[in-house]
């Protein structure tokens, strides 16, 4: 039964992409993804079922991952030489990193490690599982969104001849990709996974073939080709070092420390420019340009969250180091910035962009904090950000389509216009930042656990305060609505793109009224493995309650509170519909004569036109004025990280 489980998570994927590209036929096509994203969906339910396994491929597998990777390789320096007209730059350093990768790999191969076994090829643990489950349910239902969404796309574009072949096989295939990744074993095969996802980030960020695009896609694929070579000299160094490829034996390692941080935080570094860390976040946020299924798929399930899970994998293997530490103030450093950065945007698709970066980072500084608490934070933050930030990305991008812009402040009144999407949408919102939904509690998990280290501690509660910004700020802006009588409309929705948002809106609730289940059963017993003699873990869930040494967190009151809110919300709403209207007051002659349209007078007796719109405090929270400055940071961190890491501390 376990092979016929990783043939369908891992093999399917490849094939039904292969098959999508073949198929011309727009019906067609959409029913193979359809069905792959239900089998996807059953099948990673099943191996929850099926629960921890290791399982070994025989000699020829991997030698045939050998020659893949090295045809791979070379088809992304063909697919960046090809397109350096665009950005010389950027094309270029992603030939120069594939073509170093390609000699590395095999003088690794065919040099160091040939011959070569690794027991066992593929292993699960709880947090394998989990990756699973988020890839083949988030992205399998990010996958049928895509399909009426790239119609109506490439109606927008005014395409003549359809892309979506070529769309839906990368997008489908990614998805195997990332089960293999997070199944992985042998560092040797993980590594092809993860080179796979650089691939299929480059073809889906640049599909629309536009300058733009283009560009941004060699942007993305120069930084990832980048931290696939410090991954590729991360495994030679850890193997003439430990003698190992098998990442069990790492987690799990005998070998004195200073053999294994040298190696480890070059595959740390790996993730951070997978996970879009300051300073790499700017080719997730040239992601931007991709259709909106490409943006979801790769801030929630896929290509992001690659760079969390390796770190988040390797975390018990450098727990007790300085890499460790580093680790943590590096992801604390990119919560907070990138929070900053997230309030000083009105594009809807940057605020969701910069608030993936900034998840990320607290994700990554749990890792780096390195206790089962925070660990357990961690993953708590995994689960419910790739639920909630696939439900966002999909919501902005059924908005743009219907209002044809992105921008937050033409979002006003949108619960007249799409009272459906926009409600969706506020769900979203509070799900990652309002109590009692499983974000906060995973914030809240994280800065106990930061109690350790103050710096680390203090970076989290500034994040997570400038967080409230801008999600409060969007919120009220999609539930605005007018003084006078509104006749609400019925939204006209295709159904394969409300099924996906309706699916991930009651996934986000019902995650969070099981997450103590979700903590017993899949959590826990993952902190305990790793973290055997440590206890700040929670030691009793349970009754609405978390309790662990220092103190406990009832849930119950706020769900009661929250509820009583909502209630009062609704009444206090009903009783405004009764109030007096009046014009605003704007320090000058306003015109009374039309309601619809207020004015007032000003310089040269001209009539100006009242106009509004929220703070967004540029001159503090400006690109311009914390990019540059923040970048420059992140670098000296990075570099004291290999410092400290080369001198063995």
């Amino acid at each position: 039964m376990l092979d016929t489980l990783l043939l369908i998570l891992i093999a399917l994927p490849f094939i039904a992409g292969f098959i999508c590209l073949a198929l011309k036929n727009h019906s067609a096509r959409a029913v193979v993804v359809v069905l792959v994203s239900i089998v996807l969906m059953i099948t990673s339910i099943v191996l929850l079922g099926y629960g921890d396994f290791e399982y070994t491929l025989g000699g020829q597998w991997n030698e045939l991952i050998t020659y893949l990777d090295f045809a791979l390789l070379a088809y992304i320096a063909f697919q960046a030489f090809y397109h350096r007209k665009y950005h010389s730059l950027f094309a270029y350093s992603a030939v120069i990193f594939a073509i170093a990768s390609i000699v590395m790999v095999y003088y690794f191969d065919f040099v160091m490690a040939h011959g070569i076994e690794v027991e066992p090829t593929f292993f699960a643990d709880q947090l394998s599982i989990i990756m699973v489950l988020i890839i083949s349910i988030v992205g399998s239902l990010i996958a049928i969104f895509g399909i009426p969404y790239m119609k109506e796309h490439e109606h927008h574009i005014h395409l003549e001849i359809t892309r979506q072949p070529r769309f839906f096989l990368y997008l489908v295939l990614f998805l195997g990709a990332m089960n293999g990744l997070v199944l992985a074993n042998n560092i040797v095969w993980l590594l092809f996974f993860w080179e796979i996802t650089t691939l299929c980030s480059f073809m889906l960020i640049g599909h629309d073939k536009t300058e733009i695009a283009t560009v941004n896609a060699l942007r993305a694929i120069s930084l990832n080709m980048l931290g696939g070579v410090g991954f590729t000299a991360g495994v030679m160094i850890l193997f003439n070092n430990a003698h190992t490829l098998s990442l069990i034996d790492i987690i799990n390692s005998k070998h004195a420390p200073a053999l294994l941080i040298l190696p480890l935080s070059l595959m740390v570094f790996a993730g951070l420019t997978k996970a879009a860390q300051v300073p790499f976040q700017s080719w997730l946020l040239g992601a931007m340009v991709a259709p909106t299924p490409v943006s979801a798929l790769l801030h929630s399930s896929t290509m992001v969250k690659a760079g969390v899970y390796l770190i988040v994998r390797l975390a018990p293997a450098y727990a007790g180091t300085w890499l460790s530490t580093m680790v943590a103030i590096l992801g604390g450093l990119t919560f907070v910035i990138t929070s900053a950065l997230a309030v000083g945007q009105s594009n809807g698709k940057k605020v969701l962009a910069y608030s993936t970066i900034a998840n990320l980072g607290l994700i990554i500084a749990c890792a780096g904090i390195n206790t089962p608490l925070a660990y357990a934070g961690a993953i708590f933050l995994i689960i419910f950000h790739a639920v909630s930030k696939a439900l966002l990305f999909l919501c902005v991008g059924t908005i743009e389509h219907g209002i044809g812009s992105r921008d937050i402040e033409d979002m006003h009144g949108l619960v007249d216009k799409m009272p459906m999407t926009a409600v969706i949408s506020v769900i979203g919102m509070v799900t990652m930042f309002l109590p009692p939904f499983g974000m906060l509690i995973g914030k809240w998990t994280a800065m106990e656990a930061a109690a350790i280290m103050p710096i680390v501690l203090l970076l989290m509660v500034l994040g997570s305060a400038i967080t409230i910004v801008f999600w409060v700020r969007w919120a009220g802006i999609l539930m605005s609505t007018s003084s006078k009588p509104v006749k609400r409309v019925i939204e006209n929705i295709a159904f394969l793109t409300k099924t996906p948002l309706v699916a991930l809106a009651a996934l986000a609730i019902i995650l969070n009224i099981i997450i103590f289940q979700v903590y017993n059963l899949m959590i826990s017993p993952l902190a305990k493995v790793y973290y055997t003699k440590a206890a700040d873990t929670f030691t009793q869930v349970g009754n609405g309650t978390l309790v662990n040494t220092v103190g406990s967190f009832t849930l119950w009151p706020i769900f009661a509170t929250v509820i009583v809110v909502i209630l009062f919300s609704i009444y206090a709403v009903g009783k405004a519909k009764n109030s007096v209207v009046t014009a605003p007051y704007m320090c000058g002659e306003t015109a009374d004569n039309d309601e619809d349209r207020p004015r007032f007078r000003a310089i040269a007796d001209g009539w100006v036109d009242y106009a509004h719109s929220n703070y967004y405090l540029n001159k503090v929270f400006g690109e311009e004025v914390l990019t540059n400055g923040s970048n420059i940071i992140a670098i000296i961190a990075i570099l004291v990280m290999f410092i400290v890491s080369y001198m063995g501390l």
